[in-house]
C-alpha cells in the first residue's frame, strides 16, 4: 500500500465497510464539491482535514446502514433539491443516532442535532410538509439522486462483468451527472488499488479471501454450500410525459360539497379526469368526473366474518421489497466484518468459535401500499356455473385479501367503482389507508351491492391518484378485481379498451403496479391481456385458485415498473 493510500481518504475504507454493513470505497470529491455516496463509494471534501473527513463518512455511511438512500426513496427526491435537503437533514440525524447505539464514538461528533423521525417513511413525509426543519450541518454534505440511481447498486446487487475481471474506475464514479439541480463542473478525481476490489467482489469475498483468512487463523470450514439471499430489483420509472396533441392533461380537482351526497349534478369532490379518445389519437380533457366518499351503511357487523386462506398468507408473506442485511451468518454474500474481528479474538484467546462471519441479504421488509378495487358495476351480477355471482366472488376475494395484507403490515385500502355515465364516476371508500380492516370495514363490505356501469379507465385514474397521494409507500400496487369488460354510455369495444389501457399505462409510468384479478367471470385471457398486458392479471374461478401463485403475481406486476416499453407503445 502506497503512502498516498495511507494519508488520502482510502484509509477509512475498511472503517466505511463496517459503518455501512457492506463494501464500500472512500474517495476524495472533485475540489469545490460537497461530500456525498453513489452507493458504492464515499466521496468526501477534498483538502479537509482528517476529522472533517471522518466526520463526513460517518454520515455517509449511516444514510446506507439506516435505508436512506434506497432507490424506492431517492427516485422521489429528484430533481428537488429543497426536499432533499430537509430529507437529509432528518434522515442524517437519525441515522447518526443509531449509529451511535453500537459506534459510541459517532456520538462525540460536532453538534447535529436530536432525531426528530423514527423511519425513512416520517422523515420522507416530514420532508415533504411545511414543518419547520433545522439546517443540516455542512459536514453532513449532500445527496446525490441522480448517481445513485444510476449506480443501481444496491446491498444486494449481483456481480456485473467488470466486477468479476477485478476492473474498477474510480474516475468514472468521480464524473459528473448533470441532475435538475446540479451545476455543470468539472471532474476530478484518482485511482485506486485493485487490491479494494478483492473486498467488494462477491465471489472473491466469500470464498478467495475468506479462505485465505482461515488459514491465517488457524481455523477450517465446515463442508456444505448454500445460497446468499437475493433482492428482487423493482426501480419505478417516472416517465416524462410528452408535450403535443398526445399529451396527458392533469385532472383538475372539483371542491364541491353538498350535504355529503355524491351524484351526477352535485357531489362530495373529487376531480375531472381526461379520457383518452382512440379514434382521434388524443385526450379528451376535463372529460370524467370521478367521485370519491366514504361509505355510509348501517350494517350488522355480527356477520362480518372472513375465512382464512393460510396458503395465500404464506405466499403474500414472501413478497418483501426491501433489504434486510442478516448478520454473523454461515454464508452470505459478503464477509461481517464485526463477526470476523470478534472471531479472530476468540481464535487468539484459546476458543472455537463458530465461523458465522458472513452477511446475507434478505428481502423481508414491508414497504407496499395496495389499494382493492372492486367492481361493483351491474356487469357483477353475472353467475357462474355454480349459480355465485361475479360480485360474491370479487367481494369475497377483496375481503380475504384486506386481512391478510393487513395481517402482514402492509398499507392497504379497499374502494368500489361504478359509473352512471362519464359525469359521475363513483369511488365509495370502504377501508381507507389509515384505517384498520374491522368489524365496521368488513360489514360495509358485505352490504356492497352492485349497479350501475363500468367506466373502467376513469376509475383506475381515480384510485391510481389516491394511492399516488395517500399510500405513504415507495412501492404502490393497484389491485383490480373485476371482470375487465369496460361499459358506459358512448364507452365500449375497442374504445373502452384503448381508454383502459392507456390508464394502466399512465399508472406505470408514475411507478404504481397494477394488476387485475378475475375471479368467476368469463371474461377471455386476450381480453385481459389486451386491456393489463400479459404481465397484468390473472384468471381463476376461486381465489383459492390463484393463492398458490400470488407472490408470484405480485412480483411480476412490481417488474413491470422497470421494464422497458416497446416502441409504439
Amino acid at each position: 500500500m502506497t503512502t498516498s493510500e495511507t494519508e488520502g481518504p482510502e484509509r477509512f475504507r475498511l472503517l466505511a465497510t463496517f459503518l455501512a454493513g457492506r463494501s464500500v470505497a472512500v474517495a476524495a470529491a472533485p475540489v469545490g464539491q460537497a461530500a456525498h455516496t453513489d452507493g458504492n463509494a464515499v466521496f468526501v471534501s477534498a483538502g479537509c482535514s482528517r476529522t472533517r473527513q471522518r466526520s463526513e463518512v460517518l454520515v455517509q455511511c449511516a444514510l446506507l446502514r439506516a435505508g436512506s438512500l434506497d432507490q424506492g426513496v431517492i427516485k422521489g427526491l429528484r430533481g428537488r433539491p429543497r426536499i432533499a435537503r430537509r430529507y437529509l437533514a432528518l434522515e442524517g440525524r437519525r441515522g447518526l443516532t443509531e449509529l451511535a447505539r453500537c459506534v459510541p464514538s459517532a456520538a462525540a461528533l460536532g453538534p447535529y442535532g436530536e432525531a426528530q423521525t423514527a423511519t425513512v417513511d416520517e422523515s420522507l413525509a416530514l420532508a415533504r410538509g411545511k414543518a419547520v426543519i433545522a439546517d443540516p450541518p455542512e459536514w453532513f454534505g449532500v445527496i446525490e439522486p441522480a448517481r445513485l440511481l444510476k449506480s443501481g447498486r444496491g446491498p444486494s446487487s449481483r456481480a456485473t462483468d467488470k466486477d468479476l475481471r477485478l476492473e474498477f474506475d474510480l474516475l468514472e464514479q468521480l464524473e459528473p451527472e448533470r441532475d435538475d439541480d446540479d451545476e455543470d463542473d468539472e471532474a476530478e478525481g484518482t485511482g485506486t488499488s485493485r487490491i479494494l476490489k478483492l473486498f467488494e467482489n462477491p465471489l472473491v469475498n466469500s470464498e478467495k479471501l475468506a479462505d485465505l483468512l482461515r488459514k491465517l487463523l488457524g481455523t477450517s470450514r465446515a463442508p456444505g454450500e448454500s445460497d446468499a439471499g437475493a433482492q428482487m430489483r423493482v426501480r419505478a420509472v417516472r416517465r416524462g410525459r410528452m408535450a403535443g396533441g398526445d399529451a396527458r392533461p392533469l385532472p383538475t380537482a372539483i371542491n364541491v360539497v353538498v350535504d355529503g351526497k355524491p351524484g351526477a349534478v352535485t357531489g362530495v369532490g373529487g376531480a375531472w379526469y381526461p379520457e383518452w379518445d382512440v379514434h382521434d389519437n388524443r385526450y379528451r380533457p376535463e372529460w370524467c368526473r370521478v367521485l370519491d366518499y366514504p361509505l355510509r351503511i348501517a350494517a350488522d357487523t355480527a356477520a362480518a366474518d372472513i375465512p382464512h386462506d393460510e396458503v395465500l398468507r404464506r405466499r403474500l408473506a414472501r413478497v418483501g421489497l426491501g433489504p434486510r442485511v442478516l448478520r454473523r451468518r454461515p454464508d452470505g454474500d459478503e464477509l461481517d466484518i464485526d463477526a470476523l474481528l470478534d472471531l479472530v479474538v476468540d481464535v487468539r484467546s484459546g476458543y472455537s468459535p463458530a465461523e458465522n462471519v458472513y452477511a446475507e441479504t434478505r428481502t423481508r421488509a414491508r414497504n407496499l401500499g395496495v389499494l382493492i378495487l372492486l367492481d361493483a358495476s351491474g356487469s357483477a351480477t353475472d353467475t357462474d356455473s355454480d349459480g355465485r355471482a361475479v360480485h360474491e366472488h370479487h367481494r369475497r376475494a377483496a375481503a380475504i385479501l384486506a386481512a391478510t395484507l393487513d395481517e402482514l403490515g402492509d398499507r392497504v385500502a379497499v374502494y368500489a367503482f361504478r359509473s352512471d355515465s362519464r359525469h359521475a364516476v363513483h369511488l365509495p371508500a370502504i377501508k381507507t389507508f389509515d384505517q384498520r380492516f374491522g368489524a365496521v370495514e368488513r360489514a360495509r363490505l358485505n352490504e356492497l351491492q352492485p349497479s350501475g356501469y363500468t367506466r373502467l379507465g376513469a376509475g383506475i385514474r381515480g384510485a391510481g391518484r389516491i394511492l399516488d397521494t395517500e399510500a405513504g409507500t415507495p412501492y404502490r400496487l393497484l389491485l383490480v378485481l373485476s371482470d375487465a369488460l369496460p361499459y358506459d354510455h358512448g364507452y365500449e369495444s375497442r374504445y373502452a379498451e384503448a381508454d383502459t389501457r392507456k390508464a394502466v399505462d399512465e399508472l406505470r409510468a408514475d411507478g404504481i403496479a397494477c394488476l387485475c384479478l378475475s375471479i368467476g367471470a368469463s371474461t377471455t385471457t386476450d381480453t385481459l391481456g389486451r386491456v393489463f398486458g400479459p404481465a397484468g392479471y390473472a384468471n381463476a374461478t376461486t381465489l383459492s385458485g390463484l393463492s398458490a401463485q400470488m407472490d408470484e403475481l405480485f412480483s411480476a406486476a412490481l417488474r413491470e415498473l422497470s421494464a422497458p416499453k416497446p416502441q409504439g407503445k
